[in-house]
């Protein structure tokens, strides 16, 4: 099953999400990964090693583990979180073992290859730049009256859980250098995926890295955009379908779309949410790919749904 090249964008869960379906589809995968990560585990090894945040550079690695057991045993391996108050407390043992291998080599990507073989992956998986980055974001509290009342946010983890009203989120550097290798598998690439996951966080930052983005406007891949299937979170309270598709213009108006996926349940204004697909020069595709618990994707049904709609039989 070779199928087509594929390079899906995010972070976290939701990047996680993704991997796992597409990995039913293709075997040519590459995942481009957000580094910005400054919480848990992952901001402890940045702060103390200057390294990226390997987080969600492992939850993606663990998404794309071989379906055997030797890679189901290494995935719960780089899973397993230490409990406690010490030193180990609330590390991911895949985060020692990433950052282990960028210190016995330094090149990133090498380190991350390893650990891809490691569980036997099927695909690869790419920091979106080569340095830690810090997100910003200017927000308006929830009691606020006036957009001049708008303050700034400093770093992913408050962001994340600020309230109010995301207006803009920018990048510390703001031209971080991206991976050569990232540009090379999108302008190779059949099939550009970006969502799902948090929208400011682990979405948006792709399209904020200027040759990231530069390589994203310029592929000739067909790109597809899949949407959350939990909209009102803390960085987009109150946010509709329609809306998430306009902000995300707002921040790359030159970047067009061929598809935006999403489930039933988020269409609740399907005119208005085709209308916005529209203005990204997309077609909407409803399809349900909501998983039972809360604010998940079902594996098997985003992957039908990702088959159905780039034409695979």
């Amino acid at each position: 099953m070779p199928g087509p090249r594929v390079v899906a964008l995010g972070g976290g869960h939701g990047l996680a999400a993704s991997l796992a379906a597409l990995r039913l589809v293709t075997d040519d995968i590459t995942a481009i990964v957000t580094v910005a990560d400054d919480g848990g585990s992952s901001g402890r090894l940045r702060d103390e090693f200057g390294v990226l945040p390997p987080g969600d550079l492992r939850m993606a690695l663990s998404a794309l583990c071989a379906d055997t057991e030797w890679g189901h045993i290494w995935r719960d391996v780089l899973q397993h979180r230490f409990g406690g108050d010490g030193l180990l407390g609330g590390h991911a043992l895949g985060n020692l073992l990433i950052v282990t291998l960028w210190e016995l080599n330094s090149d990133p990507v090498v380190g991350l290859r390893l650990v891809g073989e490691l569980l036997g992956a099927r695909g690869t998986v790419l920091p979106m730049a080569s340095v830690p980055l810090h997100i910003s974001a200017l927000v308006i509290d929830p009691d606020a009256t006036h957009p001049d009342d708008a303050h700034v946010v400093h770093g992913q983890a408050q962001v994340a859980v600020t309230p109010g009203e995301v207006l803009e989120v920018f990048l510390e550097p703001a031209n971080p250098p991206t991976r050569p290798e990232c540009v090379a598998a999108i302008d190779v690439a059949d099939w550009v995926v970006l969502g799902p996951g948090s929208w400011f966080t682990s979405v948006m930052p792709h399209l904020l890295v200027p040759d990231l983005r530069a390589a994203l406007v310029g592929t000739s891949a067909r790109r597809l955009l899949t949407l959350n299937v939990e909209l009102d979170t803390t960085e987009t309270q109150g946010f509709s379908a329609a809306r998430h598709l306009d902000s995300l213009a707002t921040h790359a108006p030159e970047l067009r779309f061929d598809v935006v996926l999403a489930d039933p349940s988020v269409v609740e204004d399907p005119r208005a949410v085709e209308a916005a697909a529209h203005r990204l020069g997309a077609e909407l595709f409803v399809s349900p790919v909501a998983s039972r618990r809360p604010g998940a994707h079902d594996t098997l049904r985003l992957a039908a749904a990702y088959r159905d709609v780039m034409g695979i039989s």
